[in-house]
């Protein structure tokens, strides 16, 4: 399906800058001259005559056909995402799962094998292992920041690689450039998934990857108020996964669309105050009694600080500490996990979910939300203890959500 040619208003000029991207890429003004991009809440689209009916629906004149496939709302979203990650197209998705899921049919067959990092979201493990797996495709899993690992899983039936950089929760970093030498020396695809850092605090397209995966839910809406991913990459294999979504359906609505190109205009300045405060928090944090290890790349202590500074230009907004554990009656040991839950059960301001990337501050105990459905082995080789704790930080003054976290970790010590 070709698309609708844009509108010289829209085009962004070669030399804007992320920020100019951010506002004014990919909204094609109607008629009516708006000066905000419009929501179109339609399923389908009327045409002057069968003729021209004829000539959309099979490609041969540009143009919407259906909203499953084509919409004005949904493509402006991908246009200014496309802009923003410097790549050829994005093709949105239902959630950031839904990305995953539109990939890998479109680009893998049974036979095929993935090798990915063992630091990936519960969900994507579970998809990859349980459900491309009925399929016939194989996932092994390495260590992230080991490139010599991943050198090793590879075989001539690899066709994937795919890592969160920076990892959830540990903030682990891989070297984008020579993962994806890697990638290409052995003929396969990097995918990268980009929702920690979003396109203002990380480009992994220029760094060499092929595709860039984002949950639109996170940092990208920035408030919490909707579910969405997208892909960006090369047209090549972007209109292949276009084709998945056409077909199977998992598609962004008009309303998330919106919600998600309205957010994109202040994530560069949301990203730059995330990063101030999570800083902040993460050496606060290092210095507390209570606390035995914070993971951040934003801390000098961290292994992959250099790496990050490097090709970051941030550091996001999500760190993860580990709480000393305390005598628990009865137990022959001490309770990590009964130290965590107390630290978060203890917050008034932070909110207990498992979502990230809103304005509002999220706490969570990953070994039981969402790493919860890995394994015991699983959790342990991917480094999810039971005294972990997780903070996505918002953007509330900081000394209010130290003065919250320290109301749980001072009962501690």
């Amino acid at each position: 399906m070709t698309e609708a040619p844009m509108d010289p208003h829209s085009s962004p000029e070669p030399d804007w800058a992320l920020e100019t991207l951010a506002i004014r890429a990919g909204h094609d003004r109607t008629h009516e001259q708006e000066h905000a991009e419009p929501i179109f809440p339609t399923s389908s689209f009327v045409y002057g005559s069968a003729a021209e009916a004829a000539r959309k629906f099979s490609g041969e004149e540009p143009g919407n056909v259906y909203s499953r496939f084509t919409n004005p709302t949904v493509r402006t979203f991908e246009r200014r995402l496309a802009a923003m990650e410097g790549g050829e197209r994005c093709v949105a998705t239902s959630s950031g799962m839904a990305a995953i899921l539109a990939t890998a049919l479109a680009l893998l067959s049974a036979g095929d094998e993935i090798v990915a990092s063992r630091s990936l979201f519960g969900s994507t493990v579970s998809l990859f292992d349980k459900y491309l797996g009925k399929l016939g495709i194989t996932t092994r899993y390495v260590e992230l920041s080991d490139l010599a690992a991943w050198e090793a899983a590879m075989t001539p039936a690899t066709r994937l690689l795919f890592a969160e950089t920076p990892s959830n929760p540990l903030s682990e970093v891989v070297d984008i450039e020579a993962l994806a030498e890697i990638a290409h020396r052995h003929e396969a695809w990097l995918a990268i998934d980009n929702c920690f850092l979003t396109p203002a605090l990380q480009k992994p397209l220029a760094l060499g990857a092929d595709l860039v995966i984002h949950s639109a839910t996170k940092y990208l809406d920035g408030q919490g108020r909707a579910i969405g991913g997208a892909v960006v990459g090369r047209d090549k294999e972007l209109e292949e996964l276009f084709g998945v979504v056409r077909t199977c359906g998992p598609c962004l609505s008009p309303f998330n669309a919106w919600i998600f190109t309205k957010g994109l205009e202040t994530l560069n300045l949301r990203m730059k105050a995330h990063c101030e405060n999570a800083q902040a928090l993460a050496e606060w944090l290092e210095a507390h009694p209570a606390v035995a290890r914070v993971h951040y790349s934003g801390l000098a202590s961290h292994p992959q600080h250099e790496l990050a500074k490097r090709q970051q230009q941030g550091f996001g907004a999500v760190l993860g500490f580990e709480v000393k554990g305390f005598e628990v009656k009865g137990s022959a040991g001490k309770g990590e996990r009964e130290a965590a839950w107390s630290v978060i059960d203890a917050t008034r301001l932070l909110s207990i979910t498992g979502n990230l990337g809103d304005v509002k501050s999220t706490i969570t105990h990953p070994a039981t939300t969402t790493h919860g459905r890995l394994s015991d082995d699983q959790r342990a080789i991917a480094g999810i203890t039971d005294g972990l704790i997780r903070v996505a930080v918002g953007l509330e003054a900081i000394e209010d959500i130290r003065a919250d976290l320290a109301r749980g970790l001072d009962a501690l010590v």
